[in-house]
């Protein structure tokens, strides 16, 4: 396994994915260029760290050894992308997700680094053959792929293209392990990566048991939280499966015929409009009201709930 190299880290964009990652490498101790091309973004930006940090202190839940005041002073704002990526030994992009913007920006990118730079995408579904095509340094090139909220869910999708080279893979998969984070490796490109595949594998079957009045939404998402979500948040599928049983093998040969049964009557692609997203809308703005304050305050109670499930997960005996 390579060791993550040492040196400064450039996050280009500010918004929420950028100054989460800000924070988590200020956590692991490396010095953190946060670009953007508005200055009054980067001062909002610090400004909007320098609080959640001190939060994230006075709670007991800041990540790191070192002290919410010496992780702020490893954070730096700029506006000139040249100056901000000068020295760096990983580069992490945050623009919205649109694969025109993403791509001027790898191209300026790739005019103005050297061979010894990893260029990292914070992506959510963009291709990165796609994304990285005809840069120079490609084979530099991947996704890292965050989910949100990165400081408080460490997963991290690393999903090379066909020219990436190896070692860019494992400097990266080093470099999320130094700052806390759990990456995975997506051994081959395909659409969603493995997360959001089966993220929307979940929500469109969500969708259509709402849609045909098997459930309602608010008790379909009891299904998840107060089912399937409680034994997901420690174990993944294919462990749940073999422990349902006496081993995989065992559930394979007792459940195969009754799960294809089953997955046989799954309907289409839900065009997620028209009387069901109005049903589930009112559903939800039922529970949470769909103005900037409540979703703000609900957001906030998720990140501590999370937060606090990270700690459990923490204080677990290693299996």
């Amino acid at each position: 396994m390579a060791s993550a190299a040492a040196g400064p880290v450039a996050i280009v964009g500010c918004g929420l994915i950028g100054r989460s990652w800000a924070m988590l490498f200020a956590s692991g101790g490396f010095k953190v260029k946060l670009y953007d091309i508005e200055q009054q973004q980067i001062t909002d930006a610090l400004e909007s760290i320098r609080k959640e940090m001190k939060v994230l202190e006075q709670s007991g839940a800041l990540k790191g050894t070192l002290s919410a005041d010496q992780q702020l002073s490893l954070i730096t704002g700029c506006s000139n992308l040249q100056e901000a990526v000068e020295g760096a030994m990983h580069i992490q992009e945050c623009a919205p997700e649109n694969l025109g913007v993403k791509k001027k920006i790898f191209a300026r990118l790739d005019a103005l680094v050297g061979d010894d730079v990893v260029l990292g995408s914070s992506t959510s579904c963009l291709r990165p053959s796609e994304l990285f095509a005809g840069l120079a340094h490609r084979r530099q090139c991947i996704v890292a792929h965050p989910v949100n909220p990165p400081y408080f869910v460490p997963l991290v999708e690393l999903v090379p293209h066909p020219e990436t080279a190896p070692a860019t893979v494992d400097r990266t998969h080093a470099l999320m392990q130094k700052i806390g984070q759990s990456p995975v490796r997506v051994l081959k490109e395909v659409d969603g990566f493995a997360l959001n595949r089966l993220q929307y594998a979940v929500i469109s079957e969500a969708w259509r048991l709402v849609q045909e009045g098997v459930v309602s939404p608010s008790d379909l998402d009891l299904v998840v939280s107060d089912g399937l979500g409680l034994r997901y948040a420690f174990l993944g599928p294919l462990e749940t499966m073999h422990l349902n049983a006496e081993g995989m093998q065992s559930y394979c040969d007792r459940y195969g015929e009754g799960m294809k049964r089953v997955l046989k009557t799954f309907g289409p692609i839900p065009e997620f409009s028209g009387a069901t997203a109005e049903k589930v809308h009112q559903a939800m703005c039922a529970k949470v009201p769909a103005d900037p304050e409540h979703l703000a305050a609900r957001r906030q109670w998720r990140d501590e709930c999370l937060r606090r499930l990270a700690s459990l997960k923490s204080q677990m005996p290693p299996q």
